[in-house]
């Protein structure tokens, strides 16, 4: 059985997830298997919060180049946008960044 933690595995901290902390939506990678119902719980769980709507993308992989000729991708992984409900709390660990 999976717990949060090997379903939540790191949060995604870039210029437009943290634009999209104010209307109290939060990005994290997550495991490849994982679905929306999992997830919803994990954050639940880990937070202490109230989730409302959960969105996945499914992210490729960019292809590089270490020389001329072997061609290497970076990992495919998944992402999950997570929307919490207006009465729920905020996020501790996303508060800093803004």
């Amino acid at each position: 059985m999976k717990t949060s933690s090997d379903i939540i595995l790191r949060p995604i901290i870039s210029e437009q997830s943290t634009e999209h902390v104010e209307l109290k939506k939060y990005v994290f990678e997550v495991a490849p298997g994982a679905n929306k119902i999992e997830i919803k719980k994990a954050v639940e769980d880990l937070f202490d919060v109230e989730v409302s709507k959960v969105t996945t993308l499914n992210m490729k992989g960019k292809t590089k180049r270490m020389g001329r000729y072997p061609a290497g991708s970076r990992k495919d992984w998944k992402k999950a946008v997570v929307k919490l409900s207006d009465s729920s709390k905020t996020i501790e660990f996303f508060e800093g960044l803004m």
